[in-house]
């Protein structure tokens, strides 16, 4: 069996040593001969990569494995790339929380105002990264976790219209179906789902089981009885376990399908506002809770010099889910993943060129999406607000207009109001000046 190289860009993510393990986990499956992790910040990926040598020493000896911050080093004669960068790091990421809080709308990661800023931060890196990825490995399957996935995806594909080898992707639909395979018991790689959406911004419609029966309207009657947590309820912060809990109010208002628990924020923006505190938002959670953690154990285990009796992964499906998709597409095992792509008809009533999230097959030449035709009028209004919003982003950031950006904001529906969009623009311009293209 062929062994591929590998590069896993954002080496010092803490998501990081769950993905390495999940490495070690598929080594039969897909078996690789050289792993390389960079990053830009140096001092951060050194913690990881010092727990990936006693990793790898223990349980893949063979592996040719080293960190750098060399792009000719890390993506010469790759196979795959691996991307999870977060431009700014965590202290934008609380800017981005704390500065639209701070204005009177929600403040998170990927929804909003929040998810704008990071979105127009990770654009250029993005745009970089696959340009010097191409420069030493014009063949390489680039699999993007980078977020927020919806705006990136929207200007990858502007950039790169013709390569067909980059795939965007997230994890919190395979968060989901652990989460519903806990609910019933089940297996979830058994299950067969339909969905359609935005990235962050989906629904299923039916989940089959092995024998074709669809489980929807079962877990549907589970969360109205027993609530909603996510499968590693017991390592996920109070905030998560809140995202999860509220999945049986938005089943209860909205009971056609099963929502992403990211439509909290679109449905309910009053409500999520007054739950957020502009004080300490996820950020500071994020960095007081599996921040240390993660780079605690790992200092531990470079110290110790073993993993033996390690707790640092918090969160298999990140990193199984990436692995796996890289070895559907390696051995053409056409298995079902849920993927960013190009809509072209697969939702019928929504324009060809919005960049939808659905089911599909991936093997050797890449995604085959599944169709789920015309979908109803409150779904497709959803849909395409959330699709201007996003499109004109990606506007504001090529065309480096102020008025799209304004735009934007203003049809973001935690936002909605166009005097308060602008303060929050202004404020985000201010914060962001050295990763922003100038907006006139």
């Amino acid at each position: 069996m062929k062994r591929y190289n590998i590069v896993l860009v954002g080496g010092g993510s803490t998501w990081t040593p769950g993905l390495l393990q999940s490495l070690t986990k598929k080594k039969e499956e897909f078996p690789l001969a050289r792993l390389v992790m960079y990053d830009i910040n140096a001092k951060r990926q050194e913690v990881i990569g010092e727990f990936a040598k006693i990793l790898f020493r223990e349980k893949y000896p063979e592996l040719d494995f080293e960190y750098t911050t060399d792009e000719e080093v890390a993506f010469k004669d790759v196979d795959f790339v691996f991307c999870q960068m977060r431009t700014g790091g965590y202290e934008m990421r609380e800017k981005d929380e704390k500065i639209p809080l701070s204005l009177g709308a929600i403040g998170q990661e990927t929804c909003g105002a929040g998810g704008f800023a990071y979105g127009m931060r990770s654009i250029r890196d993005m745009i970089e990264l696959i340009n010097n990825v191409r420069k030493y490995s014009p063949e390489a399957w680039i699999l993007n976790y980078t977020n927020p996935a919806a705006i990136v995806a929207e200007a990858v594909n502007r950039a790169f219209p013709e390569d067909k080898r980059i795939l965007n992707i997230c994890d919190q639909p395979v968060n989901l179906l652990r989460s519903y395979g806990r609910l019933l018991g089940m297996d979830p790689y058994e299950f067969e789902p339909i969905y359609f959406g935005l990235n962050h911004f989906g629904w299923f419609t039916h989940l089959y089981d092995k024998d074709g029966n669809d489980l929807v309207p079962k877990i549907k009657e589970i969360v109205k009885e027993r609530g909603f947590k996510p499968a590693d309820a017991e390592q996920r912060d109070q905030s998560w376990l809140d995202t999860y809990a509220i999945v049986e109010d938005m089943l209860k208002d909205f009971p056609d399908y099963l929502p992403n628990t990211y439509l909290q924020y679109y449905y309910y923006p009053e409500y999520k506002l007054k739950k957020l505190n502009p004080d300490y938002t996820r950020a500071n959670e994020v960095m007081n809770g599996r921040e240390k953690r993660v780079f605690e154990e790992c200092r531990r285990i470079a110290k110790m010099g073993t993993t033996e009796g390690s707790a640092v992964v918090h969160n298999d499906a990140h990193g199984d889910m990436i692995v796996e998709v890289a070895e559907s597409i390696a051995h053409n095992r056409n298995k079902i993943y849920i993927i960013i792509t190009e809509n072209n008809g697969l939702v019928a009533n929504v324009q060809d060129d919005a960049m939808v999230e659905v089911a599909a097959t991936l093997g050797a030449n890449g995604p085959r999406p599944m169709g789920v035709g015309k979908i109803g009028t409150f779904y497709k209004g959803m849909m395409e607000q959330q699709m201007a919003y996003e499109k004109l982003t990606v506007d504001a950031y090529f065309e480096g207009s102020y008025n799209k950006a304004l735009q934007a904001l203003t049809l973001n529906r935690t936002i909605v109001d166009a005097k308060k969009a602008r303060k929050i623009l202004d404020a985000l311009i201010e914060a962001n000046k050295e990763y922003w293209p100038e907006l006139k």
